[in-house]
């Protein structure tokens, strides 16, 4: 008889306030409660900016198949100079939220970084079943890399960023955006990223009724993205990317996640798997922490770690780009 797998414990600074959250995150989640979810009120983009002078220009674009679909730019009201640009894929399990869901990192590397931030309102599954979410992502990014100039970024210096949901996205676009020679990318960073539909590791089965999103939840997200396809041989790797067999040529990733959620021991795997590849990747697994965890709680000492860690990823992978940039001016040649 085997043995029932035991959970590893919350941090004991954030476990408390999971009773408070019941009913507004989407643990134990079944498609009957999908719309209960989606209802739930979220920060504006006016509310995000307040009163930074950063701007936020809406742009309608074609998305998958020439559909329409929205992307927003956001900007320092005084950005001339060409400097980063970083593509956002937000999260909620490619079923709820929408672009400017945990959007506030664009705005703070706005203001840090003077970084051109692009954010994509990509179709929801289960109306827009894969490959749609996916494919709206590619075009998102195949549209800020084209405009690239007028919006006034360096396209040689081009980061995805997305997590949960968004996360898996954004190692998807990655994937068909290597596979397509598309846009270049110098770097994907992926918070706690949704990427295997199989839900067969441990820590799938670790996490039931508990933390923020669980397996119940995760199995009601990929049955909306995949259908009957979920848990098949037939299954694309844009779409669920640990399906992915190659990882070779992908650019410098950033990957973390928590010990104590669903995600975690997929995402271990993909970091393990890009290393095998002769990758770039940097892997941070927070112990004690559930889903989420640094924007339910960004002040606790695992949450501004975290923080932490991604920011000085992301610095160091822009000195070596504005290093790039020096060298070229100053040779001669």
């Amino acid at each position: 008889m085997k043995r029932p797998l035991a959970n590893p414990p919350f941090d004991p600074q954030i476990a408390p306030l999971l009773p408070a959250l019941d009913g507004y995150v989407p643990v134990g989640m079944t498609p009957d409660r999908l719309e209960h979810f989606r209802a739930l009120k979220m920060p504006t983009i006016e509310e995000i900016i307040g009163d930074l002078p950063v701007q936020c220009v809406d742009h309608t674009i074609a998305g998958y198949e020439g559909a329409e679909i929205v992307v927003s730019v956001i900007s320092r009201k005084d950005h001339q100079k060409p400097g980063p640009g970083i593509y956002n894929i937000h999260g909620g399990g490619m079923v709820m939220c929408n672009r400017f869901a945990a959007v506030h990192p664009l705005v703070d590397w706005a203001m840090k970084h003077d970084a051109v931030g692009v954010t994509v309102e990509y179709r929801l599954a289960p109306e827009h079943p894969a490959p749609i979410p996916v494919e709206d992502c590619y075009a998102g990014l195949a549209w800020m890399a084209e405009h690239a100039e007028e919006l006034r970024f360096d396209p040689e210096c081009l980061v995805i960023f997305g997590g949960s949901g968004g996360g898996g996205l954004a190692a998807g676009t990655t994937l068909l955006s290597r596979d397509r020679q598309g846009p270049k990318l110098a770097g994907q960073l992926l918070q706690c990223p949704m990427i295997d539909d199989r839900n067969e590791t441990v820590s799938s089965h670790q996490y039931q009724g508990t933390g923020i999103w669980d397996r119940t939840s995760n199995l009601t997200g990929w049955t909306a993205v995949l259908g009957d396809k979920r848990g098949t041989e037939n299954v694309s790797p844009y779409s669920a990317p640990a399906r992915a067999t190659d990882l070779r040529g992908l650019p410098p990733t950033f990957i973390d996640v928590g010990a104590a959620e669903v995600f975690r021991d997929e995402d271990v795997a993909y970091a393990s798997a890009i290393w095998a590849a002769g990758g770039d990747c940097e892997l941070h697994v927070w112990g004690g922490a559930f889903h989420g965890f640094y924007d339910i709680a960004p002040t606790s000492e695992i949450a501004k770690a975290c923080l932490a860690a991604r920011e000085a990823w992301l610095a160091r992978l822009l000195a070596r780009w504005r290093a790039k940039q020096t060298h070229a001016t100053e040779d001669p040649r």
